[in-house]
């Protein structure tokens, strides 16, 4: 396998070593093939924000196996987690099921063409939508990680249309506005970056899109592959007040399962085949396992009193972080929205990738060794969010908070 891994950012060329080849993980732990233990904080990158191999979700699984893996047919579960997702997420009426976040995102770009008859997209320096040759222009995620320029491969003639501004920066945006005068389809973001660390928007950076967007005749765009379901139960437009016209999901709405979905207005949404002529399909769309994991695990996140157990717990995990940081002598800034976290060894804020680019990624591949030695999984970048979840307990903060402290005192 290139890189002896089957997706770049598990490696871990940008901190040194070899990767952690897992043998199993339950709650909010993970063991590794010689039977090492650690307090896991990627949740395979975010989809197990319950805890890892839930009873729940397992005992239903286990039912939905016996009748079968996949029925390349309708299914009654279809149903039931469009209808929970629709409930949930502001700006959905109506949703479509796909394998991945990446096949969201490629869709919704066609989507977005289709709607408006125009060609021309904006994304966001850092802002990662997946590896479709359209959105690798200024990408973050591995591309950030392992140092990499846009990537080869993509015909310039296919990044034409992409056009780039740096997050939180209304300006630039308005400027490819009145450069590109009814040639752009939509804006795309991450509404919270966990693609380039951790970023989060300015205050009127969200409404000042909605408003851009609106007077120009484009869509927006919201990419809550990662923050869907995780920093809030609506995500990040029910957070912050802000309805996009469509949005993509991943991750948590599959419970750990392969999934994506991307969904909005009605009238957009009716332009998909074969409701309408933009035609985009896939064998294992709306697999039953997938729909299975992911109504039981938004059944247990819309119990009552779970986003403030997630956000009280991942608030005092950034700030130990911060803290030890700060008594071992380093430079830091951190924050965390619920389940989502991250931090830069630099003097914040951190406001956009540019700005991340200076944290001390040396400095932590030292500290993500020694994170490891002392039995504590980060994710093997600096510019990726960390993930709390339901089954992290306040013994494992601490204990997490603890191998902090002892960390960078050793990095000194």
């Amino acid at each position: 396998m290139p890189g002896g891994v089957s997706s770049p950012v598990r490696a871990f060329k940008s901190v040194g070593g070899q990767p952690i080849v897992f043998d199993r993980v339950k709650g909010p732990y993970a063991w590794d093939v010689d039977g090492n233990r650690f307090i896991d904080y990627v949740g395979s990158w975010g989809p197990a924000i319950c805890g890892h191999s839930h009873p729940d979700v397992t005992a239903a699984l286990q039912e939905a196996l016996e009748k079968g893996t996949s029925f390349g047919a309708p299914c009654e579960l279809e149903n039931r987690l469009a209808s929970m997702v629709i409930d949930a997420v502001p700006s959905v009426e109506m949703v479509r099921f796909v394998n991945s976040g990446t096949e969201a995102c490629m869709a919704v770009l066609r989507l977005m063409r289709a709607f408006t008859g125009r060609d021309k997209v904006i994304k966001f320096e850092g802002c990662y939508h997946g590896h479709a040759d359209m959105f690798l222009v200024k990408a973050g995620s591995g591309v950030a990680t392992l140092g990499l320029p846009d990537s080869p491969g993509v015909p310039r003639s296919t990044t034409a249309n992409t056009l780039t501004a740096p997050y939180n920066d209304l300006e630039a945006v308005k400027e490819l506005f009145a450069e590109n005068p009814d040639a752009i389809s939509g804006v795309i973001l991450e509404p919270v970056v966990g693609n380039a660390g951790f970023i989060t928007p300015e205050p009127g950076f969200l409404e000042g899109l909605r408003e851009l967007t609106k007077e120009n005749g484009a869509l927006l765009v919201f990419d809550e592959v990662m923050t869907g379901f995780r920093i809030s139960y609506g995500g990040a437009q029910e957070r912050f007040g802000v309805t996009p016209d469509l949005t993509t999901m991943g991750k948590v709405i599959g419970g750990g399962l392969p999934v994506g979905a991307y969904g909005g207005k009605a009238e957009i949404m009716s332009m998909v085949a074969p409701a309408g002529p933009m035609y985009q399909a896939g064998t294992l769309s709306g697999n039953p396992l997938a729909m299975t994991a992911g109504i039981k695990t938004l059944e247990l996140l819309s119990q009552e009193g779970t986003y403030d157990r997630l956000e009280l717990l991942t608030n005092r995990l950034i700030e130990g972080i911060v803290d030890c940081a700060k008594s071992a002598g380093f430079e830091i800034t951190g924050s965390s929205i619920s389940a989502m976290f991250g931090f830069y060894l630099c003097q914040g804020p951190v406001r956009n990738f540019e700005e991340a680019k200076a944290s001390d990624t040396e400095r932590f591949g030292k500290l993500h060794r020694e994170m490891l030695n002392r039995g504590v999984y980060l994710a093997p970048s600096a510019f990726e969010a960390g993930f709390t979840s339901l089954a992290h307990s306040d013994d494992d903060i601490d204990a997490t908070i603890q191998a902090f402290r002892d960390s960078f005192e050793a990095i000194k």
